[in-house]
């Protein structure tokens, strides 16, 4: 077992708390949420050298989070980490959940003997493993592929026509697809035609504008009763309003259950609901309740619900350290992270979207231009969800909010602890 505390020269010289995480949405041919790849990475900050210690940074940043809490990163989801060649010779393993996890390696690159010899030994204490960066020609894909359950097939680094020879290839050996780099409709369509299992990429997060579309009946419930929550109505006539939809009382109290609430008593009518969340925590279970409303609740709306979820309690924790003394700015921070992919989940225009729910300027300004300081949180957000341009924008953007990649971890970690608490709820 690796000592992470020890406190020797080499292991000093390697931060294992220095990493991004990223955890990127795997889905089913229903869109349906299946797993998340999770995405380590070190954070190229400070003088240390990773080089010089006898644990690969890969290894150590996976045991890091492994410490941290696995289950506070996937929740009930299956998780895909990237493994190199010293983390499966390591004795990373010990800290490894088997039945959660998928052991993904690289087809690229040249496997010795023995890290093929220790792939056999973990497949016999039921590790499940994953190839990705295909080689069609290696040499040693045949004696590779027999210890592997998934092999992906990137939308990027292959033709279609090179992918459709290998899929039915793959098929025929009873492996299990996953389409990755997905990022438009059209490509979604192309991998189920193939007949890819599971599908990773942000095409289901890519709002598809719809001319003319309009709000459902139960989305309009939730957009009325949230005007009444904004203004000056008194508790009885919102409780009145709630009441005149049946599934959105009994959707609001599920919701308001939630251990994610927290609160200290069980709440089983709408006065209480009212009473005891107050205005601006109900406002926010009917923003949430917009991703998961009866009218498409289900499998395919759970990775938008989630990803809503948790970039709005990102947001909010972001904010809340930030700006401590401010309430309001954590409550502002909140709602942009959810309301930003509005537009996906109706299928409008922001602008249009906005014109119906009247926010503030800040929030308009954060939603449309990515401006102002909600605008840098949210743009913040969606860099860390795909690791986008790593060196040249969030780093630079945790050096001026003064967060380290520590703090952000932590504050990652608890906004999907936070999230899957309130999906697995709300569905």
């Amino acid at each position: 077992m690796i000592d992470l505390s020890s406190n020797d020269a080499a292991s000093q010289s390697l931060k294992v708390r220095e990493f991004y995480l990223g955890r990127q949405p795997i889905l089913d041919r229903n869109q349906a949420l299946f797993g998340y790849e999770l995405l380590f990475r070190n954070a190229p900050v400070g003088p240390a050298n990773i080089n010089t210690t006898p644990i690969s940074a890969t290894a150590a940043v996976v045991a890091h989070a492994a410490q941290l809490g696995m289950e506070r990163t996937i929740g009930d989801a299956i998780g895909f980490v990237n493994v190199d060649a010293d983390a499966i010779l390591s004795d990373i393993f010990g800290f490894l959940p088997r039945e959660k996890l998928v052991l993904e390696v690289s087809g690229a690159a040249e496997m010795a003997p023995n890290v093929v010899a220790r792939m056999s030994e973990l497949v016999s204490h039921g590790f499940r493993f994953s190839l990705d960066d295909i080689n069609p020609e290696s040499a040693q894909l045949a004696s590779v592929l027999p210890m592997v359950e998934y092999v992906k097939l990137s939308m990027r680094d292959m033709p279609l026509d090179g992918l459709v020879k290998l899929a039915p290839r793959f098929k025929q050996d009873g492996k299990k697809l996953v389409a990755s780099k997905v990022e438009n409709r059209d490509e979604f369509k192309n991998c189920l035609d193939l007949g890819c299992d599971y599908f990773q990429g942000y095409y289901f997060a890519k709002p598809v504008i719809m001319s003319g579309k309009k709000l459902s009946p139960s989305q309009m419930a939730v957009m009325e009763l949230m005007t009444l929550v904004t203004s000056e109505a008194d508790n009885t006539e919102i409780e009145r309003a709630i009441k005149k939809d049946v599934s959105l009382a009994l959707n609001l109290l599920r919701l308001v259950n939630t251990p994610a609430v927290g609160a200290r008593q069980r709440i089983d009518s709408l006065s209480q609901a009212v009473h005891i969340l107050g205005r601006r925590q109900l406002q926010r279970w009917l923003q949430i309740m917009l991703y998961a409303e009866p009218g498409k609740r289900g499998h395919s709306m759970t990775p938008l619900l989630m990803l809503a979820t948790t970039r709005g309690r990102l947001l909010e924790l972001l904010a809340t350290k930030l700006r401590p003394a401010h309430r309001h700015v954590a409550d502002i921070a909140f709602t942009v992270g959810i309301m930003s992919l509005m537009d996906t989940l109706f299928g409008i225009p922001m602008q249009e979207i906005l014109a119906q729910i009247p926010m503030g300027d800040e929030v308009g300004e954060a939603l449309v231009f990515r401006g102002g300081f909600f605008g840098d949180l949210l743009k913040l957000a969606e860099c860390i969800e795909r690791l986008e341009d790593m060196d040249s924008r969030i780093l630079p953007a945790l050096a001026e909010l003064a967060i380290s990649t520590e703090e952000l971890v932590e504050l990652e970690m608890s906004a999907f602890e936070w999230s899957d608490n309130v999906v697995r709820y709300a569905l």
